[in-house]
């Protein structure tokens, strides 16, 4: 079975096409500046090479059709037929408490995925309007959601709850919802398998840290908790986000700086973060050279940034009396060794001991980074959601059969 990945933004569209036999990436590719008369797509058949156009592109209709007509082109595609694609899923960022787990495309789902948009307005839309293209584009081909939130819905009630009057629940399900889910999801049950112990055994933490950053607090398989809450804003320092902070701080800078809400959301979601501290960049390889180079504002970011890391870790090891395995993924969590070195380092009272050779090498492979002796492990592993993606749609669609 041939499986067409899509991830859509507003303005972009990322694709990748699985041949489920051996899960290989035949071809993959991404279109930028929807909506615009000089967009961009470009593609990457597998082995071949790399095409880039720049056309008119207005909507996602136009993106999905230029993408199929890629992938079947005599001279640069890797299929001959759209008809060789049997199944699409696509990535939807938010879920709420209607999907505990991915599924069909059909008017239900698409139903309660406009019904979502007010929980995420900057994806679930534009999701909506990949599956749409798709249906468009390619009638009749089962097509399947997988949902960043789905991994966290195993969180118990003290976990999700926030401690404010509970008819903000009842009424629009103000709690937390956790983001990365694929991700974390991937990366715990690729650890247990790397380490052959299964997972239902072990307490693991996940740090997906990239532009965007959360931590998972998985045990038995199962999210326990999240870092990430209602909206991506909350828990770690990221590239452009602040992260947590204290709520009233917001009425007191709208009040003093006269913003508007749409002001300060852009202000912590946009222009907060490393980018704020450091001045320069919200590139962990910019703060890190900076820093290197004796930028103090850069060094501030650095150090709040791990260690608001570091303080999660803790706080997740003392949520589950514990931690066996600690894993690192992601642009900044895969990349950056100074990162995991200075995290690990203070981290010995968990019996953390990080091998600094080990933590030096580049590779594309999953990793153990900690010494023989280590108490508790700690792995690199290159996450891979758009595999998780595939493998769903597989599932489910092979189900219907």
């Amino acid at each position: 079975m041939n499986i067409l990945v899509i991830n859509s933004g507003s303005s972009s569209l990322k694709y990748q096409l699985y041949d489920m036999r051996d899960e290989s990436v035949l071809a993959k590719g991404l279109v930028e500046r929807i909506g615009m008369d000089s967009s961009i797509l470009t593609h990457k058949p597998t082995g071949g090479q790399e095409v880039t156009q720049v056309n008119e592109i207005l909507e996602h209709n136009t993106a999905i059709r230029k993408v199929l007509s890629l992938l079947t082109d005599p001279e640069h595609g890797v299929i001959k037929s759209v008809d060789e694609i049997e199944a699409v899923g696509h990535r939807v960022v938010h879920g709420g408490e209607s999907f505990k787990t991915s599924a069909i495309v059909d008017g239900q789902a698409k139903s309660e995925i406009r019904r979502l948009f007010d929980l995420a307005p900057l994806h679930n839309p534009a999701a909506m309007m990949g599956i749409t293209a798709t249906e468009n584009n390619m009638p009749g081909v089962p097509q399947v959601v997988v949902f960043d939130t789905a991994f966290h819905q195993a969180m118990p009630e003290k976990a999700y709850l926030y401690a404010i009057p509970k008819v903000l629940y009842n009424k629009y399900k103000v709690r937390r919802y956790g983001f990365h889910g694929t991700s974390h999801e991937y990366v715990s049950q690729v650890a247990a398998e790397f380490l052959g112990i299964a997972i239902e055994d072990l307490k693991i933490i996940t740090c997906h840290i990239g532009n965007g950053g959360s931590l998972t607090a998985v045990q038995g398989g199962k999210s326990i908790d999240t870092s990430m809450g209602m909206t991506p804003l909350e828990g770690l320092m990221m590239g452009t986000r602040s992260g947590d902070l204290d709520p009233a701080i917001v009425p007191f800078v709208m009040n003093k700086e006269e913003l508007t809400v749409n002001e300060v959301n852009s202000m912590l979601n946009k222009h907060s973060g490393l980018l704020a501290i450091s001045g320069i960049s919200s590139d962990m390889r910019e703060i890190t050279d900076g820093m290197a180079n004796g930028d103090t504002n850069c060094t501030l970011a650095f150090e709040m940034y791990e260690y608001r890391l570091r303080k999660y870790i803790g706080s997740y090891a003392a949520a589950m009396n514990g931690v066996d395995v600690i894993v690192f993924t992601a642009g900044v969590g895969e990349n950056s060794v100074v990162v995991r070195e200075k995290v690990c380092e203070n981290l010995t009272y968990l019996g953390v001991e990080i091998d600094d050779a080990l933590n030096a090498i580049r590779s594309g492979e999953p990793r153990l980074i900690s010494t023989s002796d280590s108490k508790v492990k700690v792995l690199v592993v290159p996450t891979n959601e758009e595999l998780v993606i595939a493998r769903d749609t597989y599932r489910i669609v092979n189900d219907l059969k």
